[in-house]
């Protein structure tokens, strides 16, 4: 457990308490402590995925929809893993804190995140309240891909040689051609990433923010990393744009604009502390 500075927790409890709406972001360091994997650096990675430390293979070297046409039963055996462990996760009893501060605010709130696990959701927070910039594991497409259409994976199972991380066939299949499916997500040097959902998201997004413009907004930025800083960035955009506190939630890179309340935690020790002192 780390030592947060009493003063700080005190400046994110006022801060949320006065918010008449919350926007929130969060990055792969959200869902740690609900046990997930962190894929921060090689180590990280292998630990999770052990076969992929003997082919030499990283998360950029598999996080590539090349794969869908070169292997797909490698592909499917790393996102397949992927789906049934989101599936079989319990949020972590921060996603209930951050749900219970949203039901007193008037304005409600937005989630902003480039986690593709469906967490949120499954925490109770409204579909029509979420960007997932990055897409989601939950919803495929063709790899081709031969049409614009997404669709959700529900009733899809993949079967995983937990040996081989390799995916045994029947693979999930496009709903238009029949070709090999993939997850809607957007990978590592990826063009055939179908956009569509999350634009329709953004747009929803705009459309709160102009319903809040008039309220009081606090920024909750959790676990997100600046390697890949597009929820870091959007946070700080609408702290700016907003005239909003932003609250800074990140064990290694808890520093921000002048102005940011940093907390150098993790999402639940945070989350867990601030609650305790509303």
């Amino acid at each position: 457990m780390t030592s947060i500075p009493p003063a700080s927790i005190k400046r994110a409890s006022q801060a949320i308490a006065e918010a008449d709406a919350l926007f929130i972001g969060a990055g792969a360091g959200m869902g740690v402590d609900s046990g997930l994997p962190d894929f921060r650096g090689n180590e990280g990675f292998w630990n999770a995925y052990p076969p992929f430390r003997e082919a030499g293979l990283s998360f950029v070297d598999m996080a590539n929809p090349a794969w869908f046409a070169r292997d797909a039963t490698r592909a499917w055996g790393f996102y397949g893993h992927r789906l049934n462990l989101y599936r079989r996760t319990k949020p972590h009893p921060g996603f209930d804190l951050l749900f219970n501060w949203v039901q007193r605010k008037k304005g409600g709130a937005y989630v902003f995140t480039s986690n593709v696990d469906g967490q949120f959701q499954r925490a109770g927070f409204p579909k029509d309240r979420m960007v997932e910039c990055h897409g989601s594991i939950l919803h495929f497409q063709c790899s081709t891909p031969c049409c614009n259409a997404i669709w959700p994976g529900d009733e899809t199972q993949v079967d995983i040689d937990e040996t081989s991380f390799r995916a045994r066939p029947p693979l999930p299949q496009c709903s238009n051609c029949g070709g090999i499916a993939r997850p809607n997500i957007l990978m590592f040097g990826d063009g055939g990433w179908l956009s569509g959902r999350t634009s329709h998201q953004e747009d929803g997004l705009s459309a709160w923010l102009d319903h809040v413009r008039s309220q009081r907004i606090a920024v909750i930025e959790i676990g997100a990393g600046s390697a890949v800083p597009t929820v870091r960035w959007t946070c700080q955009q609408i702290a700016r744009t907003h005239d909003a506190a932003l609250i800074r939630v990140n064990p290694r890179e808890p520093e921000g604009p002048e102005g940011t309340i940093s907390l150098a935690a993790g999402a639940l020790e945070a989350l867990s502390q601030i609650d305790g002192a509303t």
